[in-house]
């Protein structure tokens, strides 16, 4: 899950940043201020910055040039309505897009997705269901603070079936998947696979694999 640190002196900007965020699958930290968030940053990895232009001690624009001295993340900066000497000084000291306020929620999201796939930080590899997260890249499920490992084929099987909750997968759609269509073995492969599965997600009662005689699995939220 990608983090991104919201720095903007006014709490209802950051709560309304947060709501769509959050919506969207983000872990997301505020800061009320550039000190607050270099102190923040010091000790935290975050993926992306959304940064407000006037702001006491620190302002957005010492703060982006602050961050990038060192870090190398996408920073969206917020300006004021028509401000656009802002937007410029804001591009000098290296940020990598804008917003001008009001904006819009979803022009918001939009834009901090594009910056992450610029910076190859995309969530691709991660789903949410149920509040469980599926980590195709470190091969691990997150629930309710617990860590659960997988083996490779299983993370895989489960991140092919939580793709698309209550869609029912044939084993031979999930071999092909999985194990190519090349693959010369036996399709209880892929029940051996669900069993062992569901015996590591015994501890998340969120998640369901159910048996459709006949036909195959599907992953079904509890």
């Amino acid at each position: 899950m990608n983090t991104i640190l919201v720095v903007d002196d006014d709490s209802h900007i950051r709560k309304l940043i947060r709501i769509y965020l959050e919506k969207n699958q983000f872990s997301v930290l505020e800061a009320a201020d550039g000190q607050e968030a270099l102190d923040m940053l010091s000790h935290t990895k975050v993926d992306l910055a959304i940064v407000d232009v006037m702001m006491p001690r620190i302002d957005g624009i010492e703060l982006t040039e602050d961050i990038r001295s060192y870090l190398d993340i996408p920073i969206l900066m917020v300006t004021a309505k028509g401000e656009s000497k802002d937007k410029v000084r804001g591009f000098n000291a290296g940020s990598d897009d804008y917003l001008v306020k009001p904006f819009d929620p979803v022009e918001l999201i939009l834009r901090v997705k594009s910056l992450l796939k610029r910076y190859n930080k995309s969530p691709s590899n991660i789903i949410q269901i149920s509040g469980v997260t599926i980590d195709l890249g470190n091969l691990m499920v997150v629930a309710d603070g617990q860590t659960i490992e997988l083996k490779k084929k299983e993370c895989e099987l489960l991140f092919s079936l939580a793709s698309s909750p209550g869609k029912i997968f044939t084993r031979t759609q999930l071999i092909d998947d999985l194990w190519g269509i090349d693959y010369e073995g036996d399709e209880r492969t892929v029940d051996v696979h669900i069993k062992r599965l569901r015996e590591r997600l015994e501890p998340v009662p969120e998640l369901v694999i159910s048996t459709i005689r006949g036909l195959g699995y599907r992953l079904e939220r509890a």
